[in-house]
């Protein structure tokens, strides 16, 4: 679905115009077209590849269909970029992708499977005329400023998150819900890392050393997305560290529960065996057992299993068994 095709010359917006329009526009000097698709289909991609020229392998990676992993491709002297977007939607991410092809007078955008809106990119833009002189290439800094900065929020949830967790950690009888939660947690930070990474090492080719042409003017602009990149990078595996972490000492307290409970259980069990084996001796039948002649035989043989059982019960509560 066409979301808006603009057309811009020396760094300002000329006017709104129609698909049928893109090639009188695109070919006139200082000018370029800015067009924003989103959940394309095939007619209008094909639509989009015979108005650019855009490369077939590049086409058929921004189909609805297929999820790519972010990535920024040159083909001869145009760029395809690939950049994952997430939402939070009751605490889960949802995995959207926005596809950005950009050639010497054409940026597109094709948005996928996210809510997520670029219209507030445009408009930054546009009231910095001075920077959209820069051609398509600042557009593709935009859009990927734009998808950097959002990763932000969800990062500092993650990090909220693990922050709770380990409050609760040492609480006993939360293990089960804990590691749960770990797992999950685990998980979301795995979708951010999938997320940065790749792009990182993508957008790394776009300034210092060899470049593609296109960028040659915005190369601070892609090294200042770098660095946010590598802060992000750096708080997930930190993040990642520390999960790590809480899930050896989940399993630890598990481990220690567990060692507790067999604790009392084998307490119990030598208390019971110390009165078993008193009985036992009593409850044979022998003919000559003296003791069960007197009178007072049976209190004592009560009275001496209550003692037995009393002392080690009052050994293993000093040694914190019981």
């Amino acid at each position: 679905m066409l979301i808006n095709c603009v057309a811009y010359q020396d760094g300002k917006k000329l006017r709104d115009i129609g698909v049928a329009e893109i090639h009188e526009y695109a070919d006139k000097p200082d000018c370029f077209v800015w067009v924003a698709l989103r959940d394309a289909d095939a007619e209008e991609l094909e639509q989009m590849k015979h108005e650019f020229g855009l490369h077939d392998l590049a086409v058929e990676d921004a189909h609805y269909e297929n999820h790519q992993r972010p990535k920024i491709e040159e083909y001869g002297n145009t760029l395809f970029a690939v950049m994952t977007t997430l939402d939070v939607v009751n605490g889960e991410i949802l995995q959207g992708e926005v596809d950005v092809f950009v050639g010497e007078n054409y940026a597109l955008s094709v948005r996928n499977d996210s809510q997520q809106g670029f219209l507030g990119v445009r408009e930054r833009s546009e009231r910095e005329p001075q920077l959209l002189r820069k051609g398509p290439a600042f557009v593709l800094y935009a859009l990927l400023d734009a998808v950097v900065d959002r990763y932000f929020p969800i990062m500092e949830m993650l990090e909220t998150e693990i922050e709770s967790l380990e409050e609760q950690i040492f609480i006993r009888g939360s293990e089960r819900r804990n590691m749960e939660r770990l797992y999950a947690l685990k998980r979301k930070v795995m979708l951010l890392k999938h997320a940065v990474g790749p792009l990182m090492e993508s957008v790394g080719h776009l300034h210092g050393g060899r470049v593609p042409a296109l960028c040659a003017d915005t190369q601070d602009y892609f090294r200042d997305v770098s660095d946010h990149l590598a802060r992000i990078n750096a708080s997930i595996n930190t993040v990642r560290e520390t999960i790590t972490t809480a899930i050896q000492v989940n399993l630890s307290m598990v481990a220690i529960e567990e060692g507790e409970v067999n604790k009392r259980l084998a307490a119990w069990a030598a208390i019971f065996a110390v009165a078993t084996v008193l009985a036992g001796i009593w409850g044979m039948n022998f003919k000559h057992m003296p003791e069960l002649d007197s009178a007072y035989g049976y209190p004592a043989a009560l009275l001496t299993m209550v003692c037995a059982c009393g002392f080690l019960y009052y050994r293993f509560r000093k040694a914190r068994w019981l």
